[in-house]
């Protein structure tokens, strides 16, 4: 996609603005705040700009959260876990389910050999197929399940015998959400659509209701197994942080809003003069500018799935 400098749009605003040359320094600092401002405005008008908009993006869920280990692997024990396939591997239960952590990655609950739930630090994995792990080393255990009856689900654990003389007790909460932040991954800024199955390529998928809270995206009615789903999202906002060198900078500027962010902080400028006749021409011009790009989405928006339509007369005619 298209893309300017941040440099020539420092050039561009200033030229507006009509100093015949370079802004003083004050100046310069009240434009780049007065940028960053119309950047996030113009990046918060759709929610599928195609520059930050990423479909069906296949995320595993949190399924387990653990909490109240106090010792010095606190840390790597509290946290959340996601399904890490069913194991194979000296010391443990082949064919039964492991999960690992979504932060500290190296740690791991699974079935040791005597077909109980342990919470291991440390732990050393590989990938033999998909869904299938192989762990090579299986790590410092910190937690043991005690019960006499062993339990096919983490969460029926009555007992944890920690590690050592400790006194931690563990605490297993069960989830099914999906977070705005992984390791690796792309930041979610917000949450389009989730699917079952992967969409938008050939065969229609059905779609989780879900809510959102602070954590991520919390799904419902999710089936019994599903460790999964396809994500449409919105990535996050990120400010410029150019704090020198404006006039140079080679940062990328979004090309379908330069001339909406150029116009709109020469309004803002004018507003600082009170000039306010002149600041809401202005505007309009920056209005028309970010509008034109808007339709062009609205557009697509109307011939594709993407963002849900409404199939009526007026959308679907002959033009």
């Amino acid at each position: 996609m298209q893309t300017r400098t941040y440099g020539e749009l420092f050039k561009t605003a200033s030229a507006l603005i009509g100093t015949g040359g370079q802004l003083a320094v004050g100046e310069q600092d009240q434009l780049r705040h007065f940028i960053n401002r119309r950047f996030q405005q113009a990046f918060d008008e759709s929610p599928v700009w195609p520059r930050y908009f990423v479909p069906s993006e296949d995320r595993d869920l949190v399924l387990y959260e653990l909490s109240g280990a106090t010792s010095q692997t606190s840390l790597l024990v509290n946290q959340r876990y996601r399904f890490a396939g069913t194991v194979t591997g000296g010391g443990t239960n082949p064919g039964t389910n492991a999960y690992n952590g979504y932060t500290y990655n190296d740690t791991f609950i699974y079935k040791n050999s005597s077909n109980a739930w342990v919470v291991a630090t440390g732990a050393i994995s590989q990938v033999i197929t998909k869904g299938e792990i192989n762990l090579l080393d299986t790590g410092t255990v910190q937690f043991t399940e005690t019960d006499t009856v062993k339990n096919d689900s983490i969460e029926n654990v009555k007992t944890w015998d920690p590690r050592g003389s400790s006194t931690n007790q563990l605490e297993i909460l069960t989830h099914n959400f999906i977070p705005y932040e992984v390791n690796a991954l792309t930041s979610i800024g917000d949450f389009n659509r989730i699917h079952r199955e992967e969409a938008f390529r050939n065969n229609s998928s059905s779609e989780y209701d879900f809510f959102v809270d602070s954590n991520g995206a919390n799904l419902l009615n999710v089936r019994s197994g599903t460790t999964s789903a396809f994500v449409s999202y919105k990535k996050q906002f990120t400010p410029y942080t150019v704090t020198s060198g404006y006039y140079d900078s080679t940062v990328e500027v979004p090309g379908e809003f330069f001339n909406y962010i150029a116009h709109s902080v020469y309004a803002d400028f004018l507003r600082v003069q009170n000039r306010q006749e002149q600041a809401l021409a202005e505007e309009q011009v920056a209005q028309t500018y970010l509008a034109l790009e808007l339709e062009k989405i609205d557009i697509r928006s109307n011939n594709n799935t993407i963002n849900k339509r409404f199939s009526t007369y007026v959308n679907r005619q002959a033009r």
